[in-house]
């Protein structure tokens, strides 16, 4: 049996990350791998987190299983968080799953158990997993266009141009804040006219949020998937709990399906937590409890909003700083959209050839299609990047 598996493609990320721990040379830089690091290059755990977690350690008086969908009051702060009250709680079916990866898988098997000829728009270009999963799922999918590598913004004509084609049943994934790889994001005009399409076209969106907190702030960062959940007959919202919260392994994440009215709700919370049950039963719980902890607890969330904010900033600086050099260094404002990025990542917009100089030459690693990962930096590396921006020429 084994004899006959086939070779699988290899992960450009996780070479890369081989690759930058054997290289020997002082002052290399890992702009590669999508986790926030701090100015000494370390994931920390929040204190809020830490705090919730010793009270944990305390109070918890069994490990025995919790629902098939996850902790009830897990949902209930999840949903306020990311929905507000822009949509009826009533209209909502959810279920807690192992990450953001693991909402948005439950998702495209709860598109291809509803429609199977359903078709999924993806951004070009997307998070790689999301292309992945449809392909090994046997999903139809669509590019649509995103990204312009020459004004690295939105190309939003381009990207109206191809949804022109979605109909009836279709599904639209968009990102909900803080686009990777791009960090190009649009404006709340623009997700309105996106918004008029879906509803003129019958299209469902599936929005991915796996950034809430790192863009504009927690409430704008929320506003467009708060905008279409509360103005479309249905859609899907998969929301990760790994980047706002730091807690990356305790993988962590939610799904929702937004209906019109709440008398779907009840197959649609059936269908969710059959799909937990055949994926992996029970969902797993102590991530989901401190996150539940931390936002119902008003001393706790007040100290997790000011970390979080801290964190923005602090990438919000990097990004200023990093734009300002270049600027410095090229005489130009071509690199301005680095400040106007927002989230983890940009896209440089320039070719594999020039990422590979940038490794090569200077130590410096990055994503092949040029993504970088911006908490990867401190106030120390900035100049060395920019520099050797300008060296290689991009």
């Amino acid at each position: 049996m084994f004899a006959n598996l086939k070779e699988q493609p290899v992960d450009k990320i996780l070479s890369l990350v081989k690759a930058y721990r054997e290289d020997p040379r002082d002052g290399k830089i890992d702009l590669g791998v999508g986790v926030y690091k701090n100015a000494e290059g370390v994931t920390p755990i929040m204190g809020a987190v830490k705090r919730a977690e010793k009270q944990l350690w305390e109070l918890e008086s069994s490990k025995s299983y919790v629902a098939l969908a996850g902790d009830p009051a897990f949902s209930t702060a999840m949903i306020n968080l990311v929905l507000g009250n822009s949509v009826a709680h009533d209209n909502i079916a959810s279920i807690a799953t192992p990450g953001g990866t693991g909402a948005i898988r439950q998702a495209f098997e709860l598109i291809q158990m509803a429609n199977p000829d359903a078709r999924v728009f993806v951004s070009n270009p997307t998070w790689p997993n999301h292309v992945s999963m449809l392909n090994y799922l046997g999903m139809t999918h669509v590019a649509y266009r995103y990204f312009d590598n020459e004004t690295r913004g939105v190309d939003f004509d381009g990207m109206m141009e191809d949804l022109s084609g979605v109909k009836a049943g279709d599904i639209v994934l968009l990102h909900g804040c803080c686009h990777n790889p791009t960090g190009a994001n649009l404006n709340l005009a623009e997700w309105q006219i996106v918004l008029d399409l879906l509803n003129k076209t019958g299209a469902i969106p599936m929005i991915d949020i796996a950034y809430q907190g790192f863009g504009d702030g927690l409430i704008e960062d929320a506003a467009a998937v708060r905008l279409i959940a509360s103005s479309v007959p249905e859609c899907l919202v998969a929301a990760s709990c790994s980047k706002n919260f730091g807690i990356y392994r305790e993988r962590t994440g939610i799904l929702m399906a937004v209906s019109a009215d709440g008398s779907q709700r009840g197959r649609n919370q059936e269908s969710l937590a059959f799909l937990n049950r055949q994926n992996f039963s029970f969902p797993p719980d102590h991530g989901a409890r401190l996150v539940t902890m931390v936002l119902s607890d008003p001393d706790l969330r007040a100290d997790w909003v000011k970390e979080l904010e801290d964190v923005r900033l602090g990438m919000l600086g990097l990004r200023e700083q990093l734009a300002g050099e270049l600027q410095r260094l090229s005489g130009s404002d071509r690199f301005g959209f680095l400040a106007q990025h927002r989230g983890m990542f940009s896209r440089l917009g320039t070719t594999p050839e020039m990422v590979e100089r940038l490794r090569a030459e200077h130590g410096i690693y990055m994503v092949g299609d040029s993504r970088m990962n911006i908490a990867g930096l401190n106030a120390q590396s900035v100049p060395i990047l920019a520099q050797a921006i300008i060296d290689v020429g991009v």
